[in-house]
């Protein structure tokens, strides 16, 4: 007697071919799939909200601190940044990038004293570009400081900055990339209005930005971004939107650098 085709039971109706999986096995093995999933979700998510991670965020951070040398300076500093919402009152914002600055140390970035605040994480690398507004009116320089720091270091100089307030001291700046041949060309310390400093702790980098006006008038009293964004606020650098300047451009590069980082960083399925 012959036997049954393969691939149909006795009623010639058609069963899957290979081992029968049971349910209990299929069960298990698709929880285990949905737990990859969450967890490979909660690393990028990490990267996107900011938030650390433990166990292989270890190697995540390690490695977001290499990609000043892979990672193509227009997906770091992009030729043009939307800043949707980023003007005072809401206001839409474009920056246009006019220079990118020969990547560097540390040397001659920095005030002295925030050199000596930022000495602790070291300087592996310094990435800078100096973009303008639609209007040409105003210059802002954007940096990524690569630093030598572990996690436990790079956390411990984020509390420091927020507790002592040293993102808000006007004798510790980051210093403008002036870009001779361009609107930023008289961009120098004098001419700094509004700044904002970053310091991650999921990656060993620090964020900033510094903006002023175009036309090389000096301020004379540097505002931190974050008074000058305040409802109210009066000085000459919160009147002209300079301090949203610094903080929207610094927050869009931050935002870029985080998703660019997860994707580099994240172990293909």
């Amino acid at each position: 007697m012959l036997g049954e085709p393969e691939g149909y039971d006795a009623r010639g109706r058609g069963r899957a071919l290979g081992v029968r999986i049971r349910p209990r096995a299929a069960l298990a093995a698709a929880c285990v799939v949905l737990g990859l999933g969450l967890i490979g979700g909660a690393v990028t998510g990490s990267w996107l909200t900011g938030d650390s991670g433990d166990g292989g965020a270890a190697g995540t951070f390690a490695a977001a601190g290499t990609l000043w040398h892979s990672i193509p300076v227009d997906r770091l500093f992009p030729p043009t940044v939307d800043g949707r919402g980023a003007g005072p009152g809401g206001a839409d914002r474009t920056w246009t990038r006019i220079a990118v600055a020969p990547d560097s140390g540390c040397a001659d970035a920095f005030d002295p004293l925030l050199r000596k605040a930022l000495s602790p994480v070291g300087c592996t690398r310094l990435l800078r570009a100096t973009y303008t507004d639609a209007t040409q009116s105003f210059v802002t320089t954007v940096g990524l400081l690569f630093t030598k720091a572990d996690a436990p270091a790079m956390r411990s100089l984020a509390v420091r900055f927020r507790d002592e307030g040293l993102d808000r001291r006007t004798d510790l700046l980051p210093r403008p990339y002036a870009a001779p041949g361009t609107v930023a060309a008289a961009f120098g310390d004098r001419q700094r209005a509004s700044w904002t400093v970053s310091v991650l702790t999921e990656a060993p980098v620090v964020v900033y930005a510094v903006s002023g006006w175009a036309d090389g008038r000096a301020a004379d009293v540097p505002q931190p971004a974050a008074d000058a964004m305040k409802a109210g606020a009066a000085t000459p650098a919160a009147q002209a939107g300079l301090g949203h300047e610094a903080k929207g451009l610094a927050d869009r590069i931050e935002r870029g650098f985080r998703t660019t980082a997860g994707q580099a960083t994240e172990k293909p399925s």
